[in-house]
């Protein structure tokens, strides 16, 4: 519901090949308890029967569909931003549901008169069907009490941010496949908006299904860092971590009948449980419900998960460096 007099949002994503989620998204948006004033979705060229079900919506919704076949995430973003009529903007992505309350708490701070907030931080939580998927999501995201709202930079899957100060930092970068979310963050920081973390404009999404398609995704996001030239000190840590633990784990190994070869192999052990800890803490709260052979086969998962990811970010990072240093300047 609207209030009488509120100032009007404009709500915008991108779609392809949605058509077995999109309505789970539109049903959420249609259940919030400060709806939207327009609907704006960007199809990138489905095949699945996707515009069929947005446009099933039209009659309960406000809904404006443009399709731009071959549009990638950004292109379709920046095309929705600019069609939207209203200078608040709210962003999310297909996948996810959104709380009942994720419009009114992203879009108040924007609302509120002499606020001087420009860009609004909305969260996200994981929305497991299996064990597996617990274990994803316990693994890979962040839970509230991780976040320093500080220097947190939001995912466009819960963000909300005024439209002129999209338009001032040139959009979402349209020549970035992957991670084009924080590019965008950091000019919107580095141009001086003010922003605000509102961790109850929560969208749930379920996480990968599966390891192959995990390694997928990271190694896309990784890529997406070489190309924007991000987090190079974060990468640079992960390959010479692996790099000396393999190095010690191999002469432990070769050791392993003297004190020092078994002290150093309970150190990498040690280490490997450090690492896990803070998955592990955010697991607990999500084993209920589970058997016990369910719940054994999450924990087994978390450093298996860690593993994975990270073999997937050395092995992007570097093809988008690659692809960094070959682009004409």
């Amino acid at each position: 519901m609207k209030r009488k007099g509120a100032m009007p949002v404009s709500l915008v994503t991108t779609v392809r090949n949605e058509a077995d989620s999109l309505g789970r998204l539109l049903d959420s948006i249609l259940a919030q308890t400060r709806q939207p004033d327009e609907v704006v979705i960007v199809d990138g060229g489905s095949t699945d029967g996707t515009l069929e079900v947005a446009a099933g919506y039209k009659d309960r919704l406000p809904l404006r569909l443009i399709s731009m076949p071959g549009a990638n995430i950004s292109e379709g973003r920046n095309a929705a931003i600019r069609e939207a009529r209203h200078s608040i903007i709210l962003v999310t992505d297909a996948g996810v549901r959104l709380d009942l309350g994720w419009a009114e708490a992203l879009a108040g701070p924007l609302l509120r008169e002499g606020s001087g907030v420009d860009v609004v931080s909305g969260f996200f939580l994981p929305d497991p069907h299996t064990a597996f998927e617990r274990a994803m999501g316990a693994t890979v995201l962040p839970a509230p009490e991780d976040i320093d709202p500080a220097g947190f930079l939001p995912s466009s899957r819960s963000v909300a941010f005024r439209k002129g100060a999209w338009a001032e930092v040139g959009g979402y970068p349209e020549w970035l496949d992957y991670c084009e979310d924080l590019l965008f963050d950091m000019k919107l920081r580095e141009a001086g908006y003010r922003f605000v973390f509102a961790p109850q404009a929560v969208a749930y999404f379920r996480p990968r299904s599966g390891l192959r398609a995990f390694f997928r995704q990271y190694y896309r996001y990784a890529r997406g860092d070489g190309k924007a030239d991000l987090w190079r000190k974060r990468h640079a840590v992960r390959y010479a971590t692996y790099l000396l633990g393999t190095l010690l784990a191999v002469w432990a190994w070769r050791h392993k009948h003297s004190s020092a070869g078994q002290a150093a192999l309970a150190l990498e052990a040690l280490a490997g449980l450090a690492y896990c800890r803070r998955p592990y803490m955010r697991l607990r709260p999500m084993l209920g419900g589970l058997t016990l052979p369910q719940k054994l086969y999450a924990l087994a998962l978390v450093p298996l998960i860690r593993l994975t990811g990270d073999a997937a970010k050395m092995a992007g990072y570097p093809v988008g460096v690659l692809w960094r240093l070959q682009r004409p300047r």
